[in-house]
């Protein structure tokens, strides 16, 4: 079993910047997107800046991305450098998602300004 969610990912997706760790399991994505759901805010980020520091490289899979994304908002969604940074993940996989960019991006705005 993997110890971490980042850990679980790159096996799963692997790194740019590693190599994909020899484990020797299985690997479904169905169980990945299970831990995913029930992970920590922490946990979550550390996978995707580890595996994604730059925003725009890395292997996860866009809508891991913006799913990760989703749940680190639930957990903290009054944190304006997080709506941030999801809008940008958005702004970097869109259009689909530029409505709902905008809209975190207004969301950090207001919370700021109180």
């Amino acid at each position: 079993m993997h110890s971490t969610l980042t850990e679980h990912a790159r096996c799963l997706y692997g790194d740019e910047y590693r190599p994909t760790p020899a484990c020797g399991q299985e690997h479904r994505e169905r169980y990945f997107v299970e831990e995913l759901t029930f992970a920590d805010a922490d946990a979550i980020l550390s996978m995707l800046r580890e595996l994604s520091p730059n925003l725009v490289d890395g292997q996860l899979p866009v809508w891991i991305r913006n799913l990760a994304y989703r749940l680190v908002l639930l957990q903290r969604p009054d944190e304006p450098a997080l709506l941030r940074e999801a809008a940008q993940n958005l702004w970097l996989h869109g259009p689909d998602w530029d409505d709902i960019a905008a809209q975190l991006e207004r969301r950090a705005e207001e919370l700021e300004a109180r």
